[in-house]
């Protein structure tokens, strides 16, 4: 089995603390809630933490990591933060779905793109052609992250502007977070060593992602849930729309 280096080990172990205490704390922060609309909220914030931290505690320990031969070069390939994000992304739209009292129509389509984001992605880091294969599948992952970027700017935007002013400016909020730090992850990936560029090291490319998994997961559900009384305006709107 790969084992990752010291530096990247000491990453992926501070990931999976970040991740477990943010689990705790959501779980904490949910505790006696009796209310079933807002019970959601709170679930599917704590399984994004969940899922990452079961992610890094597999890349911390060598199972998440594998080696990929690509036109004679032997990569280090983290395929469990792939596996994560196949599960946490789509929690987090639903998460700012619900939050904007989006319909299932908007709802589907914004997990659909991710779902093909992230199998093209996975596809472009198991490639083994060569840099030019792999970073078409970048072009293609990327090609459906901007529509899901179009979707969730303007149809889930718009739905979130009929809410309460609170429960619009914490979705504008989330929504900019959302939009910044997913932006930056295809960037990551093409300047690491997944693409065979190599413009920045493997320890590099670790720490960032690391810093952006933390920030897009664990950061935005304390944004999220932070605000009882935003929580009961979503749930209430949603409630009165039904």
């Amino acid at each position: 089995m790969v084992q990752p280096t010291d530096t990247q080990s000491l990453i992926l172990w501070v990931g999976t603390l970040g991740m477990a205490l943010g689990t705790v704390a959501f779980i904490a922060m949910g505790w006696g809630e009796k209310d079933k609309e807002m019970q959601e909220f709170y679930i599917i914030t704590t399984f994004i933490t969940a899922i990452a931290f079961s992610s890094y505690f597999s890349m911390a320990t060598g199972f998440g990591l594998i080696e990929v031969e690509a036109a004679g070069e032997v990569l280090d390939i983290y395929w469990a933060r792939y596996a994560d994000w196949l599960f946490t992304t789509p929690l987090l739209l639903l998460d700012l779905a619900l939050l904007a009292g989006a319909d299932r129509n908007t709802i589907a389509t914004l997990i659909g793109l991710d779902a093909a984001m992230i199998i093209t992605g996975l596809a472009g880091a198991l490639a083994t052609a060569g840099a030019a294969e792999r970073i078409a599948w970048w072009g293609i992952s990327t090609g459906f992250f901007v529509v899901l970027l179009y979707f969730l700017v303007s149809a889930l935007g718009t739905q979130a502007a009929k809410q309460s002013g609170d429960v619009a400016s914490t979705f504008s909020t989330l929504r900019n977070l959302v939009v910044v730090l997913w932006t930056a992850y295809p960037i990551v990936w093409i300047i690491g060593t997944e693409s065979t560029l190599g413009i920045v090291s493997l320890n590099v490319e670790t720490a960032l992602f690391a810093v952006l998994d933390l920030a897009a997961k664990v950061g935005f559900g304390f944004i999220l849930l932070r605000s009882r009384n935003v929580l009961e305006q979503a749930t209430s709107s949603a409630q009165a729309a039904d």
